[in-house]
Order: structure tokens, then C-alpha cells, then sequence
């Protein structure tokens, strides 16, 4: 363990963003607008993950509902990662691949932008719940890494961080997720 390791990291972190910022920019901003445009018609972000992702999910809701950088009203979003009796019931009863599926079923309306985290694209119950957010007329958005796996194909936004390792990964959502809510939030509160 040495200083060489720790800038070996933030080499190879900077490497990770500067690819999704040559690859991903107009994802991003298409990204910002679905959102933006869903908020200015009196919709909702639901946004879901595993793990990490969960963390990131609830972060993300946080920013929006609370404030990013501006004062301003709240704005309705929801990180289905959080209630622990839907989530147990639903796991218990249905399956642990419908403890999303089933929130968005209930949750979601046409118009509302639903964001499924997975570092993998792999996520099955990410998957399931996307399809049903397609399915109830909603636009999606995935934050994805690696190749974005079988949840890329299915998301009207793909934002796959292209790379392997699940740190750089994180690292590269964080970045996107604060990268739209400032531009989100400048587009609706100036």
C-alpha cells in the first residue's frame, strides 16, 4: 500500500468519468429533460437498486425531494429501496424479482420517469420493474455498468458506465446522479 496506489485510483477513476462524459453527455441530457418535462407535468421520479445501488437510489431521491443546491419547493420523488415492510412482504410472498415490480405496479402513472440502478445491468428485479414501468406508460431511465446487460436494451435512457470495476462504477453514478439534479434544478428553479 502505497501514495501510488491511492493516485493509481484517481487516475483510473478520472479515466472512467471522462469516458462517460465523452460517451454518455447526451444521454445524460436527455436524461435531465425526461425529468425535468415529467416534474413540469405534475409527474414523479421513482428511482430503485440493490445494494450500493439502493443507497445511491435513496441519495438521488433525497436530492430532489429535499434540495441540491437551490432553496426551492420539494419535488416528488421516491427511492423504492426504503420501506422494509413492502419489501419483506412482497420478497416473502412474490419473490425477491418482484420487490420493485410490484411498488411500480402500485406507484407508478403514466408520465412518471422510473430510474433503475444496477452496476451489473443484470439486476433481475430492476429488470421486472423497468418492464413494468414501460408497461404503465412511463419513461425509463437506466444507470447502469459494465455492458448494461439485459437492462439496457429494455430503458428508453441508457447511462451505462462502461467499465468493469464496481468501485468506478459508484463512483461514475454519483457523479451523474448530482450532475442531474443541478441541472434539473437550475432548468425548474433557475
Amino acid at each position: 500500500m502505497t501514495i501510488e496506489d491511492i493516485k493509481s485510483h484517481f487516475e483510473k477513476l478520472q479515466e472512467t468519468l471522462r469516458t462517460v462524459s465523452e460517451t454518455k453527455s447526451d444521454a445524460i441530457l436527455s436524461a435531465c429533460r425526461a425529468i425535468t418535462d415529467a416534474l413540469k407535468q405534475g409527474n414523479k421520479v421513482l428511482i430503485l437498486g440493490n445494494g450500493g445501488s439502493a443507497a445511491d437510489a435513496q441519495h438521488f431521491a433525497a436530492e430532489l425531494v429535499g434540495r441540491f443546491l437551490l432553496e426551492r419547493k420539494a419535488l416528488p420523488a421516491i427511492a423504492l429501496t426504503t420501506d422494509s415492510s413492502i419489501l419483506t412482504a412482497v420478497g416473502n410472498d412474490y419473490g425477491f424479482d418482484e420487490i420493485f415490480k410490484r411498488q411500480v405496479e402500485a406507484l407508478a402513472h403514466p408520465g412518471d420517469v422510473v430510474i433503475g440502478i444496477s452496476t451489473s445491468g443484470k439486476s433481475n428485479n430492476v429488470f421486472h420493474a423497468l418492464t413494468a414501468a414501460n408497461q404503465a406508460g412511463c419513461k425509463t431511465i437506466g444507470l447502469l455498468g459494465r455492458d448494461g446487460g439485459n437492462i439496457a436494451g429494455i430503458c428508453d435512457i441508457n447511462l451505462t458506465v462502461p467499465v468493469d470495476y464496481t468501485p468506478y462504477i459508484q463512483g461514475a453514478h454519483g457523479a451523474i446522479i448530482h450532475i442531474i439534479c443541478d441541472l434539473v434544478e437550475r432548468e425548474l428553479f433557475g
